[in-house]
């Protein structure tokens, strides 16, 4: 069987699905050469990232595709519901890239409880003529351990985002639409562990008890924390978006840091990308990253092998 690897895959990921006789053709296709290419190599995989994409023109053109594979979690665009109504698999690496969404989340947390987006943007400017009294401007951060973290959906990126917050002895709370409960792991570096259990509650109880709050959810047709679901926070509530940028209603967002009912605010992924609103990008009350949650050097060679041990179990 052939793979089209279109976006990138680890070399270890390669060479697993090349240890099981798979071909791997791994080039760069443009988008509009695509269809041309994959009928004429009878490709019967296909891995991508975000830039290339898979709807239902090109499943449809393209009969020899048994299985797409998406290098990270979104799959955004892929045509997901029609590949599978139409009998092709559709498989992601969720698991892969959960260390590294869960570290991302906290350097945004640690940088904003400290204020370290603001100050690296003021330290360079006024840096040797305000110290002091950016020093006093800077001096109010507050503490992650023993703070209520919330978060909004308990997916594998979720559990790991607890498993961090119980580590740094933070109180965790959590909701989710189909998960009821989860055993939380903390392995230390010597072989010992501790399990948490935690049970999920409602959404407006997570609402109302979190200092912090870490959406974890997959893209939606409507907001999922809109105005009426800010209001039920607390005042000054942080809250952190590193899942997809349709879940959360960045108008109603603005609003709420004006008002002060949220302080600290941390984006990885936006409602127009890739160009994000200005009145988010000129916002000094928000902590910004360009979409890098799963991209780290482990995580990309994590999915790599993730990848392969799937489509090696579906179509071998």
């Amino acid at each position: 069987m052939k793979i089209l690897v279109n976006d990138g895959i680890s070399t270890s990921g390669k060479q697993a699905l090349e240890n099981k006789g798979f071909e791997v053709l791994i080039t760069k296709v443009a988008q509009e050469q695509l269809e041309n290419y994959i009928n004429d190599h009878a490709i019967d995989a296909i891995v991508v990232g975000n830039t290339t994409q898979v709807q239902q023109e090109l499943i449809d053109a393209c009969p020899s595709i048994k299985l797409i594979a998406y290098l990270g979690t979104e799959m955004d665009n892929i045509d997901v519901d029609y590949a599978i109504n139409n009998g092709v698999h559709v498989v992601n690496s969720e698991e892969a890239s959960a260390t590294s969404i869960s570290e991302l989340v906290f350097a945004h947390l640690f940088g904003m409880v400290r204020f370290l987006h603001q100050s690296n943007r003021e330290m360079p400017l006024e840096g040797d003529m305000r110290f002091n009294a950016l020093k006093k401007q800077y001096s109010q951060g507050t503490e992650l351990r023993g703070k209520t973290l919330g978060i909004i959906g308990f997916d594998s990126v979720g559990q790991e985002v607890a498993k961090t917050a119980l580590a740094l002895g933070m109180e965790v709370i959590t909701t989710d639409a189909e998960i009821d409960n989860a055993t939380i792991t903390i392995p230390f570096f010597d072989g010992q562990s501790v399990d948490f259990f935690i049970e999920t509650e409602t959404i407006d109880n997570v609402l109302s008890k979190s200092d912090f709050i870490t959406l974890h959810l997959p893209a939606q047709e409507e907001y999922i924390i809109d105005a009426s679901l800010f209001d039920k926070m607390k005042t000054g509530v942080g809250i952190i978006n590193t899942s997809h940028g349709s879940v959360l209603n960045e108008v109603a967002l603005i609003k709420a840091i004006e008002s002060g009912k949220v302080k600290y605010a941390g984006l990885d992924v936006f409602e127009n990308q890739p160009r994000p609103e200005i009145q988010l990008l000129m916002n000094p009350e928000i902590s910004m990253t360009p979409h890098i949650g799963a991209s780290t050097i482990e995580t990309q060679e994590r999915a790599g092998i993730e990848l392969a041990n799937k489509i090696i179990e579906l179509l071998s």
